[in-house]
């Protein structure tokens, strides 16, 4: 009875149930997914997303971020404001199933909300952001890590039932509707890890925010699927998985004891987060080396040892342009080490194709070891002038579980992406207002600032 009880569970959930730890986690988790949302809102592949759909735009009711004010349908918007807010790879993450899980859930509902003919406070929209992001991260801990293993990319296929889920509530749906909305959106499985490095991986958390709301839709108006869509033998655990904790987990989101939601992070580099400490570690190297007055070319090789994940997930050795730029731990280390920071100004094409980059890119060497974690690594960087070496060791990357980052540091991110595309004015009005949605009486005006 797993999907019934994550339906009643979420049906269930109040404001004023949720603890303000929780509270303050979906705010910030919203805020970081709009600065994301409009700082790729001008990114080739959201263009050609928006350029190719335009001509199937239905009644303007929902705001594509980013750009100017313009609005469309609900699940257009969904679709666009989904893929715009992963295409950077600048998201959040849950760091114990690799979800992204804001995109897909934030996109769905932003949409919806606006298309209403109704207010909807802050707090309302905090509450089923928290509901749709907490089965989404129980789901993906449900079936980590064989579903990623074979292939499935998580937050594409966990997404649409998150979405499904705040959407449902939102729209206040009864339990057994919300658990229909649970099965329309679990048979829309999308995501496959082959398509990491081109457009289409930020097309699958669009893709999930879209077919989300569409179940969330068609269930609100009688539409039907099994009421067993996650826990049956032919459902989408068994299905998609050779692991199944579902039931363990629905027992932990019964007892309330842990919020998933509270364990999400945020990215202080646009890529792959796994590479992330490799990257912390070079910029100050970058640092380290400016300190003692020695140039770039000094370095003659850098050592790097990581994580096993690091190679499989970010093992690209000659990325061809900025996407497949974001899954090399070599071309995060190599931009580190010349620029000293690492935004997306680091992963456009002509920083990956200069000669300078790749010179720097094959100077890296990574090992892996199964002794460290993931969001720690060593660095040995050698010398040219006899044995010198210089040791770095990030025991947690910014932005992990153990170093996350401020409230500062994420205003600061929000408006690195955000200024060249609003403008200093009103990106200041975007981040104020944002900042504090828990205060806001109708979220539907979001779009004057955005």
């Amino acid at each position: 009875m797993a999907t019934l009880h994550a339906a009643h569970w979420a049906t269930s959930l109040t404001p004023s149930s949720l603890p303000p730890g929780v509270l303050n986690a979906a705010a910030r988790s919203f805020y970081n997914w709009v600065g994301c949302a409009v700082g790729g809102s001008s990114h080739p592949a959201v263009s050609i997303a928006r350029n190719s759909l335009s001509r199937f735009f239905g009644a303007p009711t929902s705001t594509l971020l980013g750009s100017e004010g313009l609005q469309v349908d609900a699940q257009h918007a969904a679709l666009i404001n989904g893929i715009a807010s992963h295409v950077h790879d600048y998201d959040d993450t849950h760091l114990e199933t690799i979800i992204h899980p804001t995109a897909p859930v934030a996109a769905a509902l932003l949409s919806i909300a606006q298309s209403l003919d109704r207010p909807v406070s802050g707090v309302e929209f905090l509450t089923a952001l928290a509901a749709g992001i907490e089965i989404e991260c129980r789901i993906g801990l449900a079936v980590w890590p064989s579903h990623y293993d074979v292939g499935w990319h998580i937050t594409g296929s966990t997404g649409s039932i998150g979405a499904a889920v705040a959407v449902s509530r939102l729209m206040s749906l009864s339990p057994e509707k919300t658990a229909h909305a649970i099965g329309i959106a679990a048979t829309q499985v999308t995501g496959l890890r082959e398509m990491f490095g081109s457009h289409t991986k930020s097309f699958h958390p669009g893709r999930a925010a879209q077919n989300g709301l569409l179940a969330a839709i068609l269930a609100s108006d009688g539409y039907t699927s099994s009421m067993q869509a996650l826990e049956a033998k032919r459902g989408w655990v068994q299905v998609t998985s050779h692991d199944n904790r579902l039931e363990e987990q629905m027992a932990r989101l019964q007892a309330g004891d842990q919020w998933e939601l509270e364990k999400n992070t945020f990215k202080p580099f646009p890529c792959g987060i796994v590479k992330h400490p490799v990257i912390d570690g070079c910029i100050w190297l970058h640092g380290e080396l400016r300190k003692r007055g020695l140039p770039l070319e000094a370095l003659n090789k850098i050592q790097v040892t990581v994580h096993p994940l690091v190679l499989e997930l970010t093992g690209k050795t000659q990325p061809v342009d900025g996407l497949q730029a974001k899954f090399s731990v070599y071309h995060g280390g190599a931009v580190a080490l010349i620029y000293g920071k690492v935004t997306p100004a680091q992963y456009e094409d002509a920083v990956v194709t200069d000669p300078d980059t790749i010179r720097m890119r094959e100077k890296i060497v990574v090992t892996v070891a199964e002794t460290i974690r993931t969001d720690e690594c060593q660095i040995v960087a050698e010398l040219g002038a006899g044995d010198n070496t210089i040791v770095r060791h990030v025991d947690h990357a910014v932005g992990s579980l153990d170093a996350p980052m401020t409230d500062c540091q994420l205003m600061e991110k929000f408006t690195d992406q955000c200024i060249p595309i609003l403008g200093s004015e009103q990106t200041k009005k975007a981040s104020d207002w944002c900042w504090n949605i828990a205060a806001k009486d109708d979220i539907r005006e979001i779009g004057r600032f955005l």
